[in-house]
C-alpha cells in the first residue's frame, strides 16, 4: 500500500466543553475534515490516562490526538487541561523509547467557539501521519 492509498486511523480524545463542541460546530457548521478522525468525548482531558492513549495505539491507531479546554484558565475543571498536557508530554517521550515516536501524539487546546481550529489542527495531524505510514504495533503479535 503506497503512502497516498494509506488512510490513517486518528483518535481524538475531546473534552465535552471545548474541543468536542468545537468539532460539534465544525460538523453543523459543514466544515469539512477528514472522515477517519474517531472521536472519543471525555468530561475533561484531565481525566485521560496514558492507559488510554496507549490502548488506541494497542488497537490500531495510527495517531491520537488529546484537545482539550484553552490555556489559562479556560478549563472547566480548573486545571484538567493542564495536568493532561504534562502526562501526555511524558507520554510522548515513552512513545519515542519503545519505537512509534512523539510525532504520533499531540495535544491541542481550543474553545467550543473555534470550529475552524479543531478542523486545521485534525488536518495537518492526519497529513502528518499519513507521511509517517502506519502504526508500527498495528501488526504485532
Amino acid at each position: 500500500m503506497s503512502q497516498q492509498e494509506f488512510e490513517p486511523a486518528i483518535v481524538a480524545f475531546c473534552c465535552w466543553w471545548c474541543a468536542y463542541g468545537a468539532a460539534d460546530l465544525a460538523g453543523t457548521s459543514k466544515l469539512h475534515y477528514p472522515p477517519n478522525v474517531r472521536i472519543v468525548r471525555v468530561p475533561c482531558t484531565g481525566r485521560i490516562d496514558p492507559l488510554h492513549v496507549l490502548k488506541a495505539f494497542q488497537e490500531g491507531a495510527d495517531g491520537v490526538i488529546v484537545a482539550g479546554c484553552l490555556k489559562d484558565g479556560g478549563c472547566h475543571y480548573v486545571d484538567g487541561n493542564m495536568k493532561a498536557e504534562k502526562r501526555i508530554n511524558a507520554l510522548k517521550k515513552s512513545l519515542e523509547s519503545i519505537g512509534l515516536g512523539r510525532s504520533r501524539l499531540e495535544m491541542y487546546f481550543m474553545s467550543a467557539g473555534m470550529p475552524d481550529k479543531f478542523v486545521e489542527c485534525v488536518t495537518q495531524f492526519t497529513e502528518r501521519i499519513q507521511r509517517l505510514g502506519q502504526n508500527s504495533l498495528k501488526h504485532a503479535p
